[in-house]
């Protein structure tokens, strides 16, 4: 981030803030416990420090990291305050914060001591209710109104999925049902491209359903390939953070991206607060295709300020409407689930 873009994201941080709670004066952030991740300590140094620069008091702990007096950054410590859950009141230094700011994505269930608490992101949007399919029929429903205000089919705006359920693909009938669902799946959009006179092969995304970690996804061709998985791609398909068994599976048309640069496939990541769009950076990656999944140990990141402006200029405007559309849908996630507190899986 640089400088202007620090200073727009404590602006609506601010705004947020005030909007939530006008009182406000000092904000707790509430970490995931990857005491190891130096990538992740500096992430969450970055967030307390835009914290304090929108004019609050930030400290940083949980009671999961009661161990440990600081963690260790790419550009040195993160010092941690006492933090711990006392009649489900979490107390930070003995005292109660003003507001909890969640940087945890709640795989796990309710974190102690918030369930009272004055606490953003809304913890009903957490991974241990919230399923990627959701996000999607949310998404669907901007989307559609997006295309018809521009007057353009809504598939420029977002992807084709669907959701296989109740696939226990430990068992050879399961994998099978999900193989020819994917080739269905597939041939439906080799049709569109037909349509359209793209010239290339579609692939599809495999990822389960709910959780955040990415290690479980697979790029597929057609659906044989899921019939000879090796055991460990196996594994990591079947993985979820909580240690929930995974049945449920979202199948993602894959979407090439154009952008390349000094020889690496690119794709955009933005920061958004508040709904806004307001940082960039740019994941790279040298080994990986266009069609491939570019989140993986090759990737390298790039500030938009090292990326060619002709490059990103011509689509950030694109990228920047889907992600604030991306903003509404979780929205109308939260309204719907709040309409149905018992039950988060049916938003239709």
């Amino acid at each position: 981030m640089n400088d202007d873009e620090k200073d727009d994201l404590a602006r609506l941080l601010s705004e947020h803030i005030r909007r939530q709670n006008p009182d406000c004066q000092w904000v707790h952030l509430y970490p995931e416990s990857h005491s190891r991740n130096q990538a992740y300590v500096e992430n969450v140094k970055a967030i307390q420090e835009i914290v304090i620069s929108a004019g609050y008091k930030c400290t940083v702990g949980s009671p999961e990291l009661a161990d440990f007096d600081d963690l260790h950054g790419l550009s040195g410590p993160l010092v941690l305050n006492k933090t711990e859950s006392i009649d489900d009141v979490l107390l930070v230094d003995g005292k109660q914060p003003d507001m909890i700011l969640l940087n945890n994505d709640l795989s796990g269930g309710i974190l102690p001591g918030i369930s009272e608490m004055n606490v953003t992101p809304n913890p009903s949007m957490g991974w241990h209710l919230r399923r990627k399919s959701e996000h999607f029929e949310a998404l669907e429903y901007y989307t559609n109104q997006m295309a018809s205000l521009l007057d353009i089919d809504p598939w420029h705006l977002m992807a084709d999925w669907f959701v296989s359920e109740d696939k226990c693909l430990d068992e050879d009938s399961c994998r099978i049902r999900l193989a020819s669902e994917i080739d269905a799946f597939i041939g439906k959009i080799q049709s569109k491209y037909e349509a359209l006179g793209i010239n290339r092969k579609p692939v599809v995304f495999l990822k389960n359903d709910r959780g955040t970690y990415g290690l479980g996804i697979l790029v597929l061709s057609e659906g044989k390939e899921l019939l000879s998985l090796s055991n460990r791609k196996m594994k990591k398909l079947m993985y979820s953070k909580s240690g929930s068994k995974v049945e449920n599976f979202l199948i993602q048309e894959g979407v090439p991206t154009a952008m390349r640069f000094n020889e690496h496939t690119v794709e955009p990541v933005v920061y958004l607060v508040d709904g806004q769009a307001a940082s960039w950076f740019y994941r790279m990656n040298k080994k990986k295709s266009d069609q491939d999944n570019l989140n993986s140990p090759s990737s390298v990141f790039a500030n938009r300020t090292d990326v060619d402006e002709i490059l990103t200029a011509r689509a950030r405007n694109w990228h920047e409407l889907v992600a604030e559309l991306s903003m509404l849908a979780m929205g109308r996630e939260l309204q719907l689930r709040s309409q149905n507190p018992l039950d988060g899986s049916e938003l239709s």
